[in-house]
């Protein structure tokens, strides 16, 4: 058995929300991710450290071994969290324990801020997947729920569509390294956006689902196959006045950056985590003028 799994981070460029009920996405891998490594100690309990990206222990816990309950811990939310996974993947396979002769602790790792919505979670439920020997989508949907994207983003090294598909999503590794990458830039909003709290606003919400799937379909086929920055830029911005009629919500530019000369997009849950900028370096002044200094170019964030 493996002592280490990693998975990828990820960042949904087509869509959000949409993806929940169908919609072909485009979502895109990121150069962060998640480690999970296992080892052994003397402990006659189940020790569990996550580590932060400066190699900061932000949760540690111990668990007993057979009912995997937290003895102590620096974070019962967390624990109680990770135990709900842990027993949720031992149903999965009646055969994983995460305690063996070889395995007393595991340690995750994290390699971007928490806060940056990269997928904490999702990286963990693939890791655990992987080391459980389970379906990720049956794990996912066991625990936090959600579209699945950031799981297939954990496990695919190129950019990717998307469309939801029971356990068994429909997933096509794609061609997407557009000849005008070195003006795209990721841009952190300075706040991370709870996509459970967004997904439940979402499922409230009527509308003509039949129609907004057909309209971002089209949209991502026309973004895999467009060669222009003007063309890419009109496509995002019908894409962001769909969604925004959708949802009966204003667009992240309208409500933050009205004056920018450029396209910004919004990335996943809407009103946090990164948008997308169009422009140059020189452009990037505009974000950091605001008080938003995270600004990462494509090249730096997409695998």
């Amino acid at each position: 058995m493996p002592t280490s799994f990693y998975s990828n981070g990820k960042l949904l460029l087509t869509g959000e929300y949409a993806i929940l009920d169908g919609a072909k996405g485009l979502a895109l891998p990121t150069k962060f991710g998640q480690y999970l490594s296992l080892s052994h100690s003397e402990s006659e309990n189940f020790i569990w450290n996550s580590l932060d990206e400066n190699d900061a222990v932000w949760f540690s816990s111990e668990f007993s071994k057979n009912r995997l309950e937290t003895i102590h811990t620096s974070d019962p939310e967390v624990a109680h969290r990770l135990s709900q996974i842990l027993v949720a993947a031992k149903k999965l396979n009646p055969l994983f324990s995460p305690t063996t002769d070889e395995v007393n602790d595991v340690e995750t790792k994290v390699t971007f801020p928490r806060d940056w919505g990269l997928g904490t979670s999702s990286t963990l439920i693939a890791n655990i997947a992987s080391w459980a020997e389970i379906n990720p989508y049956e794990l996912l949907e066991a625990t936090f729920g959600g579209s699945g994207y950031d799981i297939a983003c954990a496990t695919h090294k190129t950019p990717i569509t998307y469309q939801r598909n029971g356990f068994s999503p429909n997933i096509q590794e794609v061609s997407f390294k557009p000849n005008f990458e070195d003006r795209l830039f990721f841009v952190y909003l300075n706040e991370k956006k709870n996509s459970r709290d967004a997904i439940t606003s979402y499922r409230n919400l009527n509308f003509n689902k039949t129609q907004l799937l057909s309209t971002i379909n089209n949209i991502t086929d026309k973004i895999l196959s467009c060669t222009s920055l003007k063309e890419f830029e009109h496509l995002l911005n019908q894409h962001e006045k769909i969604l925004s009629k959708t949802l009966q919500v204003p667009t992240i530019k309208s409500t933050l950056f009205a004056d920018y000369s450029h396209t910004i997009k919004s990335l996943g849950a809407w009103g946090g985590d990164f948008v997308l900028a169009i422009g140059t370096e020189d452009d990037m002044v505009y974000f950091k003028n605001k008080g938003y200094h995270t600004i990462l170019p494509y090249q730096k964030m997409i695998l």
